[in-house]
């Protein structure tokens, strides 16, 4: 089997004002491989102190006059695609480090950037056509409306795609003439900082972009109750998006936009058109990066007539699965991210066993291996009331359950405190509609699963969070609409 070469790490100090520069503490925190357990490399590590600074260069950088603010939108537009284009040109390198932070299979990493090229670049070739309206009011009054950017926007980031994240919390905010502040997660630093590298190659001004690795409850707390930060877009947890909504109301009120969990509920219709697709798209909707995703199918809905035959399908492919280092080819399952995440995993796979739910696949840790692998685990004749069925587990855990009715699994579907995203497979395309819209979730697939585009507002429903990324919806997050009244001499 052929191995990938593993990049070098160049830069681990924190990217402030387009220098790198050490922490005002001169704290650093070890980057752990979760495929080895062994350090990449010591970070330095961003702090209340580093936080302020970064602000400051940011709101400087969004003054009035100052060279970003003063920039065409055009040429804007021209530096996003300026960006996306080093970007693509070091794909290698920012997938190997994204292999090495978070366990990510290297041609899995390889596509994240890949998308993150055409985020960017969908955005760029927003820049310049971000506009108001004419509005034809009562009266000697001519009156229009103007989109402005919001101002300093800091982006906290998760660890699961970590350069997908930055590109989707990046590239509407600077196409809409904001400057943005990054906290990647302590787990994956690597790649967001060799994006500082990259503006800084662009040529963007100095405090357009800065990069904070650090700890939530540190660096990512700053950020939440800093007065002079505009806007906080977070994806993660709903127990930290809690908190910043928290944070927020009780300091400046600073806009907040939040992608939190998901328990998405994926249904198959005995007459979906090929059952082993189905099962193999089903598979890899909640085993793909190692099950870490917050849109991954966990809850699987299988109509009772097929029920056994998905079953049987499900443990084949569950089976079969090549685990290993992510940077052998043809490695399609890595360990999870870290040491609690690894026990998490294992901890819902024990209660699944004790409530009764049959582990027809892996089921246990892999341990021919020093990482923090996790075998991909089936488990069929799971019921509603089970932990593993309301939790989200975030890990390679597919729970199986069967149904007998449109009725029944349209209610049990939407039996969640989440509402990520949902799909559903049949071939009877009433019914496939009916489903579709009676989902109670953001992102709805038809006969397929996780088809994310740049131009699809993404987001949830209930404890999914609020707001939208991607898209025009995305854009407008990013925007405060002002209206302006003029007074005519007459009425026209």
């Amino acid at each position: 089997m052929s191995t990938h070469a593993q990049p070098e790490v160049k830069y681990t100090k924190l990217f402030i004002n387009n220098e790198f520069v050490n922490s005002v503490s001169g704290k650093t925190f070890a980057d752990i491989n979760p495929a080895t357990g062994k350090n990449i490399a010591d970070v330095q590590e961003a702090d209340k102190a580093d936080v302020d600074k970064a602000v400051c260069a940011a709101r400087a950088a969004f003054k009035v006059g100052s060279p970003w603010r003063s920039m065409d939108a055009s040429a804007r537009g021209l530096l996003l695609n300026k960006l996306a284009d080093l970007l693509e040109r070091d794909t290698n390198i920012i997938a190997g480090l994204d292999a090495l932070d978070v366990g990510k299979p290297f041609e899995m990493a390889k596509f994240d950037v890949v998308h993150s090229v055409t985020v960017l670049r969908y955005f760029a070739g927003w820049c310049d056509k971000i506009t108001g309206q004419t509005v034809p009011v009562d009266g000697p009054f001519f009156t229009y409306t103007r989109r402005e950017p919001v101002g300093v926007c800091a982006g906290i980031i998760p660890w699961n795609f970590p350069i997908g994240m930055l590109a989707w919390k990046i590239s509407p905010a600077l196409a809409c003439g904001c400057v943005s502040i990054i906290k990647p997660a302590e787990q994956s630093p690597l790649s967001a900082l060799h994006i500082g590298s990259l503006v800084l190659e662009a040529g963007f001004p100095p405090g357009v972009l800065q990069i904070l690795p650090g700890f939530g409850p540190t660096a990512g707390a700053a950020l939440s109750h800093h007065p002079n930060v505009d806007k906080i877009a977070f994806t993660g947890s709903v127990e930290v998006g809690k908190l910043i909504m928290k944070a927020a109301a009780e300091t400046n009120l600073k806009r907040v936009t939040l992608e939190l969990g998901g328990k998405s509920p994926l249904i198959v219709f005995a007459d979906t058109d090929n059952l082993e697709e189905t099962a193999k798209i089903a598979h890899e909707a909640i085993m793909g990066n190692s099950g870490q995703v917050c849109s991954a199918a966990s809850r699987t809905y299988v109509e009772a007539k097929v029920y056994d035959k998905f079953v049987e399908l499900s443990k084949k492919l569950s089976d079969n699965r090549v685990i290993g280092d992510p940077f052998c080819s043809g490695v399609e399952h890595g360990p999870q991210v870290d040491e609690e995440q690894f026990s998490r995993v294992l901890r819902y796979i024990d209660v699944g066993k004790k409530e009764g739910a049959r582990v027809v696949s892996g089921g246990e840790r892999l341990t021919d291996s020093k990482g923090f692998y996790v075998k991909p685990t089936v488990f069929a004749d799971v019921t509603d009331d089970m932990a593993i069925a309301k939790e989200e587990i975030f890990g390679p855990v597919q729970s199986i359950f069967k149904f007998n009715t449109v009725e029944e699994v349209i209610e049990r579907a939407n039996r969640s405190s989440y509402g990520l995203a949902a799909a559903v497979f049949t071939t009877d395309i009433n019914k496939a509609l009916t489903i579709a819209h009676s989902f109670q979730a953001g992102m709805i697939w038809v006969n397929t699963y996780d088809m994310f585009t740049s131009q699809t507002p993404f987001g949830g429903f209930k404890q999914s969070g609020f707001g939208r990324e991607l898209g025009e919806a995305g854009l407008h997050e990013y925007t405060e609409l002002k209206t302006i009244n003029i007074k005519l001499p007459q009425k026209i």
